[in-house]
């Protein structure tokens, strides 16, 4: 089922103004997204600003929940993070969602960005399944 990575970020938005987001699908319950880090995601200390993860890891997951409740609208309940590591500019990041579970209205899962093989960003999220009228 893997496929090749694709832009999700075609809609003019936050994270399109940000570079957007690459996504693809690896299985049923597992999904893998990436960024390029650039000077503009930068906090004062030059490494990679703790609310660009943030906003990756709820863009990348969130995207991942939407595409395993058969595409059905999924919306942010909670994203508790921790931030164990650092990128810099030039640095790829790589996302990894895993699917806990579903039920009929939430899904819950876990992420972690890793950069140069290494662990910089775990997440645990709940999404709402959104009901399509």
């Amino acid at each position: 089922m893997s496929e090749e990575f694709k832009q999700i970020s075609l809609k003019p938005g936050f994270m399109k103004h940000n570079g957007g987001v690459m996504f693809k699908t690896i299985s049923d319950t597992e999904y893998e997204f990436k960024s390029t880090i650039k000077e503009n995601h930068l906090n004062a200390a030059g490494i990679t600003h703790g609310g660009y993860l943030s906003a990756l890891i709820d863009a990348g997951a969130g995207t991942a929940a939407h595409r395993s409740a058969e595409n059905a609208p999924c919306v942010t309940i909670s994203l508790d993070l921790k931030f164990i590591g650092a990128s810099r500019i030039g640095d790829e990041i790589i996302g990894n969602v895993k699917i806990l579970k579903k039920t009929k209205t939430l899904i819950f899962l876990f992420c972690e960005l890793k950069c140069n093989n290494k662990t910089i960003t775990s997440a645990s999220g709940v999404w709402k399944i959104l009901k399509v009228k």
